[in-house]
């Protein structure tokens, strides 16, 4: 076993977003049949990590997400990045900035944005997902993220018309309905996360549909087809990412169990594994803390804090103490510890649902 890139997979552990019990500690020892994660329960990625460190190749890391914001005003501030963003990119740039410094080839990761491939789906318009690109694009270029890169239809089909684009993915690409169908049906399909993810991608379409005329039932209706096709989607996005990547290794901002393909990385630490920054809005205490949870919470506890003329956060105010949020203590920091010796930090959040398969 190749010690580097053990030590590289070692420095993702702490991140990992799984499903599974919390890690052993001295106040929660690990529960019976669940040790703590180590590189050998990842073997997919330990090869994939060894192949590229005996040829002494920089380390790619492909990451499907950052998509949009939310459509539903009640969980967001708006249409652009903000804080939730800012932090997760800070954090994710110094991750590979700690492996750097351990593996000469350096380490790269490159964020997959996926909000065209189904925006159609989830109701954000085409110009919206562009505004969010390009912002996200222009907030890695000023904060001088160098570890960072972005990958989106735009560099694979250029000036195409998004339907076009779209269209172009689905049929190279996605498995059929009829398949997808199946393995929903299936409890024992993929050890049955097809279909929770399918009940979840649901609840989403549901939580964030605006506009819709007509009655409950129908909506259901309708997310619950939609549902089908981002999955579709999202599956043709991941293909399309593996064929240009080839040798990258694959992360997810979604849960994965021990052993996939996909390993699971927590953008922000939260007691709540399925929230994201672009579900969500940052509240933050005065003393540094950081929350995440739905802006129509945060207005409730804190004042709004603009940034470069643009909603960013919510600031904490002495005498409006937070309720409702999940139980565990709130570390101090800007974002999660990586590899290096920064300040840990914990964000809690309310319950959300899983959004897309990535």
């Amino acid at each position: 076993m190749n010690s580097t890139a053990t030590d590289i997979l070692t420095a993702l552990l702490p991140h990992l977003r799984t499903l599974e019990p919390p890690a052993p500690s001295e106040a929660a020892p690990v529960p019976t049949g669940a040790p703590a994660p180590a590189p050998a329960h990842f073997p997919y990625q330990l090869r994939q990590l060894e192949e590229l460190v005996a040829a002494r190749r920089p380390i790619r890391f492909t990451l499907p997400g950052f998509p949009c914001k939310s459509p539903n005003p009640a969980k967001v501030l708006g249409r652009l990045p903000d804080e939730g963003e800012r932090l997760a990119l800070r954090f994710l740039d110094d991750l590979c900035a700690g492996m750097s410094e351990r593996y000469a080839p350096g380490v790269q990761l490159v964020i997959c944005s996926d909000g065209h491939v189904f925006s159609d789906l989830i109701g954000v318009p085409d110009p919206h997902v562009d505004a969010y690109n390009d912002a996200l694009r222009a907030m890695i270029r000023t904060a001088g993220l160098s570890h960072l890169s972005t990958f989106d239809l735009r560099d694979v089909y250029g000036d195409l018309p998004c339907d076009v684009k779209r269209a172009q993915v689905h049929r190279r690409y996605a498995p059929s309905l009829d398949s997808l169908r199946a393995e929903t049906r299936s409890t024992a399909a993929r050890g049955g996360e097809t279909l929770r993810l399918y009940r979840g991608i649901t609840r989403f379409l549901f939580e964030d549909a605006t506009g819709f005329e007509g009655t409950r039932s129908a909506l259901q209706r309708t997310c619950r087809g939609r549902a089908y096709g981002v999955i579709q989607r999202s599956r043709a996005w991941g293909a399309l990412i593996a064929g240009h990547h080839p040798d990258a290794v694959r992360l997810s901002i979604h849960p994965q169990p021990r052993g996939a393909a996909k390993f699971g990385i927590r953008l922000l630490d939260a007691p709540d594994v399925w929230m994201t920054p672009w579900h969500a809005c940052v509240l933050r205490d005065a003393d540094g803390g950081v929350r995440l949870m739905r802006a129509a919470d945060a207005a409730e506890h804190g004042r709004l804090v603009h940034r470069d003329g643009h909603p960013s956060h919510y600031l904490s105010e002495a005498g409006r103490p937070v309720r409702g949020q999940t139980a565990g203590p709130v570390q101090r920091g800007l974002y999660p510890e990586p590899v290096r010796n920064l300040p840990p930090e914990s964000v809690r959040s309310q319950a959300a649902g899983p959004a897309v398969p990535r």
